[in-house]
């Protein structure tokens, strides 16, 4: 993944946020003023936002608005963070406001004041609920919970046992509309079909917390008994997983995840985490980036989706989710260069990778 050179390595050294731009006179619908697109994330417990989205996105607003000044920051987790950058941008006079939001159900008067200011606002990932904006951009996030119930009860039918013991459920972030999404994608698949013996919703989708939560559920219902385990995300699977291994789990149930990390990946080729769902980051990122662009030179994109947020309905791109097992590694993740065969396969699970057909 190309990062911005040397003006993506100021970003990098930013604290809280961060201008940075060629210097030069690009130029927004303004005459003689110069284009500001600011990309706020959430946090970086998942990997995917420094190490994927901001990169790509940052890459395809240089490619095609070259003169454009970029603004960024990551919130941390921290719903105040978020609120002072988003404020700090348009004090700096941003034209385009791209927002994943920590709280999406409470960004609704950020989202207000960038109105006031005649600035749009795209939804990044995470819907924003309780006011109109420009555009929303992500993945069909109930397909992304029915796949993950769907493998599951295919993987615990597979080993015999998707009627016998229960499953826990590890659901993401409750102030995360997607972790809703996902949740209510796998229960349409899992409900009537599966017992649930432990449900959690999990924090700042902490790794940590679901490796608490994994504990508390096999104290509480006894290892022997858990047949499966619905993880929202790669992050809280490795979690989980930690859980298992430290309760002296000698084989692990079936479990699920969402983000192709590279170390769950690395799992899913060892047999520890049953799939992941592969988001293409980069279409969601350079999709948002081309979004932003036109915006700031004042040339709107017509849709092809529009998603109710509860107070209006949104102009939408919502991407398609694969799920990937093992056998599916090397015509998706690798196919479209998301990891190279080098990084995956250290040294680890090179005979899983040779098993999956992955060579260097």
């Amino acid at each position: 993944m190309h990062r911005t050179a040397a003006l993506g390595a100021l970003c990098l050294a930013a604290a809280l946020l961060t201008a940075c731009g060629s210097g030069t006179a690009g130029q927004n619908s303004e005459a003689g003023k110069t284009s500001k697109i600011a990309l706020f994330l959430p946090e970086s417990k998942t990997t995917r936002y420094e190490a994927f989205d901001r990169p790509l996105f940052e890459a395809k607003v240089k490619q095609l608005c070259p003169d454009c000044e970029l603004l960024y920051g990551n919130a941390d987790q921290d719903a105040a963070k978020q609120q002072q950058q988003v404020e700090a941008a348009l004090a700096q006079g941003a034209n385009v406001i791209v927002l994943d939001a920590v709280d999406a159900g409470a960004v609704a008067p950020l989202v207000n004041q960038a109105k006031q200011r005649k600035v749009p606002v795209i939804a990044y990932d995470r819907l924003i609920s309780g006011i109109d904006y420009a555009y929303y951009v992500s993945f069909n996030n109930v397909r992304v919970g029915e796949m993950q119930g769907q493998a599951l009860l295919e993987a615990m039918t597979a080993k015999g046992v998707a009627g016998q013991g229960e499953i826990v459920m590890i659901h993401g972030s409750p102030t995360d509309p997607s972790s809703a999404d996902y949740k209510k994608g796998a229960k349409s698949v899992l409900e009537g079909k599966v017992k649930v013996g432990r449900e959690f919703d999990t924090p700042d989708w902490s790794p940590d917390k679901a490796q608490q939560q994994m504990e508390q559920a096999i104290t509480a219902l006894g290892k022997d008994r858990i047949v499966g385990v619905l993880s929202a995300n790669d992050g809280m699977a490795g979690g989980a997983i930690a859980a298992m291994k430290r309760a002296g789990y000698q084989t692990l149930p079936p479990i699920t995840g969402q983000d192709a990390e590279l170390a769950a990946v690395q799992r899913i080729l060892t047999g520890e985490q049953y799939m992941t769902i592969y988001l293409d980051i980069r279409a969601e990122a350079e999709k948002s980036a081309e979004l932003a662009v036109a915006l700031a030179k004042g040339t709107p994109v017509q849709a092809p989706a529009k998603v109710h947020n509860g107070t209006a309905d949104i102009p939408a791109f919502l991407l398609d989710p694969i799920a990937v097992t093992a056998d599916k590694v090397k015509d998706t993740i690798v196919k479209d260069g998301f990891y190279t065969v080098e990084q995956i396969c250290t040294a680890e699970v090179k005979a899983a990778c040779a098993k999956a057909g992955l060579q260097q």
